[in-house]
């Protein structure tokens, strides 16, 4: 395929790009490490001049900017326009925030005085995915050039688009040349460029098979990586729920980012007593979304973001259904152009079914009814993944004993997996390891320097 814009609204190709040479990369890495250099010397005010301006470019170009997701990606315009808002929030959450997130952080030794001093490490490489073309970019640009590190960024080969319009932006926000660099080459390609010594981390939102080829060449080579990767966020409902909310929020779990989110709610798991209620209402709300142009502010489900990934999941589908499980909704393509997939809930998922333990990207919901709470945990942690998910009660004490039983990086009550600047972001198990976003995003690529102060005296 290449590196090119396919509209997956009609699955025309819109533009193509050609990679860049060996030549542009090196002269690219060699102008991130010489731009470190000075870079790492700057104070706060300075980095977040860069960052506040960032921000207001985002929120002044809003509307070409979230055209430009939905053309690439099929998200629809309206979440588009929020995806824009929240980077530009990330940007400034940092620009504010860092200097104090970053201050020495004294300690209380025995004898003499000490204190942390955060250190940049030089020029990172990110790899990032196309379903949050703008906020996935934002969350790891904005902390580590805060941080005083410089970025280069391989984006997604189907957002050429916005990874070229990213690259624009930091250009206009006035950052030197070399603080932001857009790669435009194979997944391949940046994966060897971990072996560069000049190269000191690395980031990677995408698949597993990814996080774990890109964390074994920065294992190779000593770099510190950070992985975001898949998730299968359980739904649980608990019998005490306000059930037409939870209904509401199930549906924005499920289909939020057209189903094509790490986060999104995939497994729901709803304690006997009230199952039959919650999947009448779950497959009603389902059945009456407006499928259609994302670009028409009225469409509640656009297409998936290729064509490949519409094939991949109905195909998903039915190898569940030869598994032994049973479709009670949707289940096929939409029969038009573009790529389209029904909303689709499967029923009577069994650990023995090949596809159990996968993850379903786009709108297909997996429902379990379990007999009590402590049934829905079980369940809920019976997962090779460990991002998200969310409890729902009327009794918070109870959601919190809940959540503090699931093994995921982020748990919510009341409310699907979600995001914000100020929460930290992020994994355990197979959906990866480290934080992005808040106080904790900031101090993964950073140094944390011991210096020591003694008296000549100090027996130590």
């Amino acid at each position: 395929m290449g590196i090119q814009t396919t509209n997956p609204y009609t699955n025309k190709v819109i533009q193509s790009f050609d990679e860049m040479t060996d030549v542009v990369v090196e002269k690219a890495v060699a102008t991130s490490h010489d731009t470190y250099q000075t870079w790492k010397h700057t104070d706060f005010f300075v980095r977040a001049q860069v960052l506040h301006k960032m921000a207001g470019l985002l929120r002044e170009r809003i509307d070409s900017l979230a055209k430009m997701i939905t053309l690439e990606m099929g998200k629809l315009l309206s979440q588009a326009e929020g995806e824009i808002k929240l980077s530009a929030e990330i940007f400034d959450y940092y620009a504010k925030n860092s200097a104090a997130f970053l201050a020495d952080k004294k300690l209380d030794p025995w004898h003499g005085q000490a204190f942390i001093r955060y250190n940049p490490i030089g020029v990172l490489l990110g790899v990032q995915p196309w379903n949050f073309p703008f906020y996935q970019v934002a969350r790891f640009a904005a902390p580590n050039i805060m941080a005083g590190n410089t970025i280069l960024v391989k984006h997604a080969s189907i957002v050429p688009q916005c990874g070229i319009a990213i690259a624009e932006l930091f250009k206009d926000a006035g950052a030197p040349e070399g603080l932001y660099t857009n790669l435009l080459i194979s997944g391949k390609r940046a994966s060897a460029l971990v072996a560069d010594k000049r190269i000191k981390g690395v980031s990677l939102t995408g698949s597993e098979e990814a996080g774990a080829s890109l964390a074994a060449q920065a294992g190779k080579y000593l770099k510190k990586s950070v992985l975001e990767l898949g998730g299968s966020d359980a739904f649980i409902v608990l019998e005490d729920a306000d059930m037409d909310k939870t209904v509401e929020w199930a549906v924005v779990g499920r289909i939020n980012n057209n189903g094509e989110c790490c986060i999104a709610s995939k497994r729901f798991i709803v304690v006997e007593s009230v199952a039959d209620e919650f999947l009448a209402k779950f497959k009603a709300a389902l059945s009456k979304l407006v499928i259609g142009d994302p670009m028409e502010h009225g469409t509640q489900l656009g297409p998936l973001s290729t064509e490949a990934a519409a094939v991949h999941i109905a195909e998903q589908v039915q190898r569940a259904v030869k598994g032994g499980a049973k479709i009670i909704l949707g289940g096929k393509r939409v029969d038009r152009e573009g790529a389209f997939m029904q909303p689709t809930i499967l029923v009577n998922m069994q650990p023995d079914n090949p596809v159990y333990y996968e993850e379903f990207f786009g709108p297909v919901a997996a429902f379990f009814r379990v007999k009590d709470e402590q049934a829905a945990i079980d369940l809920a942690n019976d997962s090779p993944f460990g991002l998200g998910g969310s409890v729902f009660t009327q009794d918070i004490e109870r959601g919190k004993m809940v959540a503090d039983q699931i093994d995921t990086g982020m748990v919510y009550i009341n409310h699907p997996t979600w995001t914000q600047a100020d929460l930290p972001f992020g994994g355990t198990k197979g959906s990866g390891y480290g934080r992005e976003l808040s106080a904790l995003g900031i101090e993964e690529f950073v140094n944390k320097k011991l210096i020591r102060i003694s008296e000549l005296s100090d027996p130590f």
